[in-house]
């Protein structure tokens, strides 16, 4: 008896939490804007992507339509001292359909990469189009040059006072769960400062533009 009321209670239980379950599995995530903010996975937001022949709207495409990117910095860690170090920051040019392409990022003196930048503030940005469903849908590999990336190069800095609200605006819409993150790690709004642009996007080795060109870029 005791053995089939535990069963028929651990049933019950179940029963009961199936539909939070599911409401958790279909729901969209949040921290990347959620609708109608920041998640450009959803087919009905993403833009079209730019005539490749136009490499510096698709750099100026692919920064804005990210919401992550690897950061690649020179180690300060004794064990790999002065080996490439990537690790993974979320960023923002701008809120959706209003991108700067000044890729901003909210940093804390805890991440290992903010260490690296404190003694050589020299770094490479990677962003990819595989984090959208546009690559997924035109069924490109990740490592394709169809699946259209860029690499950025160039220092990061703190941004000025100028600049703080534009940087806390982008990022906090894109990125909400960052407003909830201890203020004991001492964020700091931080940018990208470009110097050097490639854009791999087809096949043949990549398109090199330059700053001028990119920041020259207007949407419709």
């Amino acid at each position: 008896m005791a053995g089939r009321a535990r069963g028929s209670a651990r049933a019950l239980l179940a029963a009961l939490l199936a539909p939070a379950l599911v409401a958790l599995l279909v729901t969209p995530a949040r921290g990347r804007g959620g609708r109608d903010h920041g998640d450009w996975d959803a087919s009905a937001l993403l833009p079209p992507l730019p005539p490749r022949e136009d490499a510096a709207r698709v750099a100026r495409f692919v920064t804005h339509v990210c919401d992550w990117g690897a950061l690649a910095t020179l180690s300060t860690e004794q064990a790999v001292r002065g080996w490439a170090f990537a690790d993974i920051l979320s960023l923002s040019d701008g809120p959706p359909g209003a991108g700067s392409g000044v890729p901003y990022f909210y940093l804390s003196p805890m991440q290992q990469s903010v260490g690296n930048l404190q003694e050589n503030p020299h770094a490479s940005l990677t962003m990819s189009l595989a984090q959208t469903n546009f690559c997924r849908k035109q069924g490109f590999d990740p490592q394709s040059p169809l699946c259209a990336h860029i690499i950025l190069s160039g220092t990061v800095t703190k941004v000025n006072q100028t600049e703080m609200g534009f940087a806390k605006q982008s990022l906090f819409v894109r990125h909400p769960e960052m407003k909830t993150w201890p203020s004991s790690h001492n964020w700091f709004f931080a940018k990208l400062n470009i110097t050097n642009i490639w854009v791999v996007d087809y096949f043949g080795g990549p398109k090199i533009v330059t700053p001028e060109e990119y920041y020259n870029v207007t949407f419709q």
